[in-house]
């Protein structure tokens, strides 16, 4: 079967199961006579986004920024993280306790802390972002590192390449699937940390709507922020599962 038909198939049965459901959900609303403050239909989240939908595109964007820019940082800071704990054993002894340490604790304990060190513009929640992201792209690159096939460290053990040449040209892109799989991971967690930072000082982004509709009640307006938040995880989750088709054309990539 032609891949382009395969693909079209899936995206089609998955646009079939959200149709499905949000009639399944209008109708049991309607049926049940579920108060709109509850539960509102589908029909109204969707008038609530199509009547100022240039509104919730810009707070969609500010959100968007604030998330790649997040994320961007997690995957440099990371990756570089992880070639200097696959590099150094010392490192990895000093370091990787720390690291584990920072990961357990709450984002939502600490995210008052970066308000106070960083003001209430979008530095806060880009660092948020960051520090929720990081930890997924240091593991899953530090195991791709470190998973490189022994037939191949024995051919660069013969070649006598240089560490560095071998490291860039061989351990790296040996570990790229890993790092990529890593950054799909990275990139889900740098919206919820993005939405975590507006939850605690913003004045824009998705958060920023929820938080202030959930003040007034109106549920419409919850939900429409919280379909704007589904969407674009979906399209940066997209986006990056191409970009891992791309760049490892030898693995069959699901997703």
């Amino acid at each position: 079967m032609n891949p382009w038909i395969a693909k079209a198939r899936q995206w089609l049965l998955g646009a079939m199961s959200i149709v499905a459901f949000l009639v399944v959900w209008e109708v049991l609303v309607r049926v049940l006579h579920v108060r709109p403050v509850t539960l509102p239909p589908p029909t109204a989240i969707l008038g609530e986004l199509a009547g100022e939908w240039h509104w919730y595109l810009d707070h969609t964007l500010y959100t968007l920024l604030t998330t790649l820019g997040g994320f961007a940082l997690s995957v440099v800071v990371g990756v570089a993280l992880a070639m200097l704990l696959v590099g150094s054993r010392w490192f990895e002894h000093a370091v990787y306790p720390l690291i584990v340490a920072l990961n357990s604790v709450p984002k939502v304990a600490i995210a008052p802390l970066f308000v106070i060190w960083l003001g209430t513009g979008s530095e806060p929640k880009i660092a948020i972002a960051f520090l929720i992201a990081v930890f997924a792209v240091i593991v899953d690159a530090v195991h791709g590192l470190r998973s490189v096939p022994q037939d191949v460290l024995d051919l660069g053990t013969v070649l006598k390449g240089s560490t560095i040449d071998f490291f860039f040209k061989v351990r790296l892109p040996c570990a790229l699937p890993s790092i990529l799989t890593g950054m799909k991971v990275a990139i889900s967690l740098s919206l919820v940390g993005a939405i975590v930072g507006e939850f605690v000082a913003s004045q824009r982004g998705l958060g920023y709507v929820i938080l202030s509709a959930q003040g007034t009640f109106d549920t419409a307006r919850v939900f429409a922020a919280v379909f704007m938040l589904a969407l674009l995880g979906i399209v940066l989750y997209g986006a990056l599962a191409w970009a891992e088709r791309r760049a490892t054309p030898w693995r069959r990539v699901e997703g």
